[in-house]
């Protein structure tokens, strides 16, 4: 990180962080190109290391490669508000961020894939214990992100 001073470490400030957004971008390598998708999750922190969940098609570019090329990076942002000069090159702004890298995988199991759901809903809506049509299901694709590298940032 190039500038030390807005590094945030404490890791209950950056739990409490990733805790109150909704939204995380996952970043794929495509044959040279950078294919990045705006994603609802969930997560668990267990010993101090994270892993999200997201969902979507069993088709598709995210699909094919989530099983292609598993190495993503990912960024979660937010608390944005302008700080405003007199000259344009004087605006700042304030924020936080959260960037990393991780292996994603596709999980099979059906247990496995209704726990990870949960975490979603629980994260995005508040609620858990919903019942998971076993045809939709089947259409569903259940992403699990182990992080290997994380900052965070905010200014």
């Amino acid at each position: 990180m190039r500038r030390n001073e807005r590094e945030i470490t404490d890791s209950v400030e950056i739990e409490s962080f990733i805790a109150g957004e909704k939204i995380m971008r996952v970043g794929f390598n495509d044959g040279g190109e950078v294919y990045i998708v705006p994603l609802n999750y969930g997560y668990t922190l267990y010993g101090g290391k994270y892993t999200f969940y997201f969902h979507g098609a069993v088709a598709g570019r995210k699909y094919g490669l989530a099983l292609k090329k598993p190495c993503v990076g990912f960024e979660i942002d937010g608390g944005y508000e302008l700080v405003k000069a007199e000259n344009a090159c004087g605006h700042s702004a304030r924020f936080r961020s959260v960037i990393g890298t991780g292996v994603l995988s596709i999980i099979d199991g059906e247990e496995e894939r209704k726990s990870a759901l949960e975490c979603v809903m629980k994260h995005v809506s508040g609620r858990t214990g919903l019942e998971y049509d076993s045809n939709v299901l089947g259409r569903t694709a259940v992403f699990k992100l182990v992080v290997k590298t994380m900052s965070c940032k905010a200014k």
